[in-house]
This record gives structure tokens, C-alpha cells and sequence, in this order.
């Protein structure tokens, strides 16, 4: 009997098998919606800021000007002497000029027709 019974647990486990395997294929528009979800995640996370940052560079490289007043990606603090094509003459300290390229500039400081703000008067 115990013959039997292994045999009857064989052709039950087959036969479990052969049903899964003729189960329907769930539709392909099921099977990529993890994919495409994945994929909106990653643009409005990662793809969609990093745009938007670029786009705000792009446009305070575009107005940079003379009399500026600047900080680079290194951290070097300097007053903006003269726009070139491609660079900016950087100002550091007197009688000090470093020529350094627009895309290095990280943020502008101060404008010349700008009031002073409270916080750095105080």
C-alpha cells in the first residue's frame, strides 16, 4: 500500500502541474503595467527634477553679467569683471582676476541694481 499512495501523490502533483501550465496567460497589458509604473516613478522622481535644475542653470548662465557678484562650484566667492563668450574674468581680490568657465558659476550672490538685504546687514 505504500507503493500506492506515492504513486497516487505523483500523479496528483503532475496533475497539479499540467493545470498550471494550461492556466491563460494574464493579458500583456497586465504583465507590463509594473514596468510602466516603474518607469513613471523614475521620470517624476529622477528624470523631471534634474531637467528643471538644468534648465535653472542654463538661464543664470545666460544672465550672468559685469558686476556680479558670484560663488562658484568650488566655493570661490568673486565679483564678475568681465562676460565672455564661454568664461567670465572673476574677480577675487584686489588686482587678482582668475578666468573661469559660465558653468562653474553656481549661484549669484548679488546683482548691481539690487538693495542690500536685512540679513546680510545685520
Amino acid at each position: 500500500m505504500g507503493r500506492l499512495s506515492i504513486l497516487a501523490m505523483v500523479f496528483s502533483a503532475t496533475s497539479l502541474f499540467l493545470l498550471d501550465a494550461a492556466a491563460p496567460a494574464p493579458s500583456p497589458i497586465v504583465q507590463f503595467a509594473p514596468l510602466v509604473f516603474i518607469v513613471v516613478i523614475f521620470y517624476f522622481l529622477l528624470i523631471r527634477p534634474q531637467q528643471k535644475q538644468r534648465k535653472e542653470q542654463q538661464k543664470l548662465i545666460e544672465s550672468l553679467k559685469t558686476g556680479d557678484k558670484v560663488v562658484t562650484g568650488s566655493g570661490i566667492y568673486g565679483l564678475i569683471s568681465n562676460v565672455k563668450e564661454t568664461t567670465v574674468l572673476l574677480k577675487i581680490a584686489d588686482n587678482v582676476k582668475i578666468e573661469i568657465d559660465k558653468t562653474a558659476i553656481a549661484t549669484v550672490i548679488a546683482r548691481p541694481g539690487d538693495a542690500p538685504s536685512e540679513s546680510s546687514a545685520a
